[in-house]
């Protein structure tokens, strides 16, 4: 009597006689996956790796070969797309920077914000309720000439310097953070240099993502203590970003610089150092009671300004 001929369980047109070493079911060569021994199936080796704990780093982000910064990258594209707008469309500048408080006036001008505000002018910026300032300004940069922003010695270089810094730091610090810890973190940094030019000086009007790349700066600072790498290298490199942030304090926003460093840090420290059986809860509550600080100190300096 001749022997049942058997076919493959996906392709019955097949006929095979090797079946699944955990399944049993026949597969044919297209099905075929090397095991440690014998021959496995499509789904067993699908469900084999669903069952393999993934490797994680000691911030929680996921260990891969193959991790492509992908956060890093949009957060660039949206950068220059961003900066293209401008072009197109310079008073998007205007409308989207980080203006804590001004006053415009019928003749289209500018001016100090004046308590209260004053009468025949339109108050403007987060103080009239505009928080999108708040980030929206990290993602613009000065034009070419400056024009909006008065005289700057740098126009155009300020989107390329901060998107090089931006490339260098957001490949390595995404890494170990993974995506949403990585996001989380460029958000608040932007945020947290938004505030303290809010709380330090609400009357001037800022662009750039430097206070959420000085975040970043601060984070590798504290990636590279946790993970025990050699600090002299690491040290000079916070060194140049902290002699920056002084030189150019005559025409850039230095409080935005020292703000996205400070939250930055504040970030990173929490993600470096929850507890391992909480890591996730720890870290996320921390963002969360961060962002409630950042958000108190707005409508505390708002309340102080309208009186």
């Amino acid at each position: 009597m001749e022997a049942a001929v058997t076919t493959c369980y996906r392709h019955p047109s097949y006929e095979t006689y090797v079946s699944c070493v955990r399944c049993e079911r026949f597969i044919c060569p297209d099905c075929m996956r090397e095991a440690a021994v014998g021959h496995q199936c499509v789904e067993c080796v699908k469900e084999g790796q669903r069952s393999v704990r993934q490797a994680r780093t000691a911030f929680g982000g996921a260990v891969s070969r193959s991790a492509v910064p992908v956060v890093t990258y949009v957060l660039i594209g949206l950068n220059v797309l961003a900066y293209l707008a401008e072009l197109i469309r310079p008073e998007l500048v205007d409308r989207f920077a980080m203006a804590g408080a001004g006053l415009s006036g019928p003749d289209g001008g500018r001016y100090v914000y004046v308590d209260g505000g004053y009468p025949g002018y339109d108050v403007f910026g987060v103080v009239d309720g505009e928080w999108y300032r708040l980030l929206t300004g990290a993602f613009l940069h000065l034009p070419p000439d400056g024009s909006s922003f008065g005289s700057v010695p740098f126009g155009a270089l300020h989107i390329v310097f901060n998107m090089y810094a931006l490339w260098n730091l957001g490949r390595v610090v995404e890494e170990q953070l993974g995506r949403v810890r990585f996001l989380a973190l460029y958000l608040l940094a932007a945020l947290g240099g938004s505030v303290l030019v809010y709380l330090v000086a609400p009357s001037g009007d800022t662009v750039g993502a430097s206070g959420a790349i000085f975040g970043l700066a601060a984070a590798f600072y504290v990636i590279s203590r946790r993970l025990g790498r050699d600090m002299r290298a690491v040290n000079r490199f916070l060194a140049v970003f902290l002699v920056w942030m002084l030189i150019s304090a005559g025409f850039t926003s230095w409080q935005a610089h020292l703000g996205g460093l400070l939250t930055g840090a504040a970030v990173t420290v929490v993600y470096a150092y929850a507890p391992a059986g909480r890591r996730t809860a720890v870290q996320a509550a921390g963002c969360v009671v961060l962002a409630a600080v950042l958000v108190l100190l707005v409508v505390l300096k708002t309340s102080a300004l309208t009186g």
